[in-house]
């Protein structure tokens, strides 16, 4: 329903964040991992999720959409609910939560407050094959001569596409490497030739 918000900062505590847009004020619920690279700001762009129950209506915002994406994977997960994804995200990276349920790293899991054994054991049976098919942890493109925001572009419309991230991160820097100044479109074309 919302996608983000963007105004004023003008509250920030490690759990929240209210952000002033056309005269109102959102209280927004955040993570650790948020409220750090809020800090310090006075303008914020949050993305957001809307979480909508009988007797509760909360909104969560996240600095990332890959943040945004993994919380939302999280509470996907039988018997985890948004406090405890909050609660990870706050005391894990989201490499480092991918990097767990990919390695079926139990302990590290567990680790978190509020998270048990089976809680662990259930995250990793049933994140595993989605984080892999999501592209699993962020892959970086070695970058030649492309500017960043191009290549994020072009790798942004083909996740939308349907390739995985590892897919991409193979051809890509190639395709870049041979046409440094080509545009976003040129880079689209020439990788789903190649995916």
């Amino acid at each position: 329903m919302y996608d983000y918000i963007k105004g004023e900062l003008v509250e920030l505590s490690p759990a929240e964040a209210v952000i002033e847009c056309g005269g109102i004020g959102f209280s927004v619920l955040i993570s650790l991992q948020t409220y750090q690279m809020l800090e310090g700001k006075t303008q914020a762009k949050v993305f957001l999720y809307h979480y909508l129950r009988e007797d509760d209506e909360l909104i969560y915002g996240f600095a990332t959409k890959d943040e945004r994406e993994l919380f939302k994977l999280l509470i996907s997960v039988s018997g985890i609910g948004v406090g405890s994804a909050r609660m990870m995200l706050s005391s894990l990276s989201d490499e480092e939560i991918r990097k767990a349920i990919l390695s079926e790293d139990v302990h590290r899991i567990k680790s978190v407050k509020g998270i048990g054994l089976k809680s662990a054991q259930r995250l990793i049976l049933e994140l595993k094959d989605k984080i892999v098919k999501c592209g699993g942890v962020e892959a970086t493109l070695p970058l030649v001569g492309a500017s960043n925001a191009v290549a994020e572009e072009a790798t942004t419309a083909l996740v939308m596409l349907g390739f995985s991230k590892p897919a991409i991160s193979k051809v890509l820097p190639d395709i870049i490497k041979k046409n440094p100044q080509g545009k976003v479109e040129d880079y689209i074309k020439a990788a789903l030739q190649k995916l």
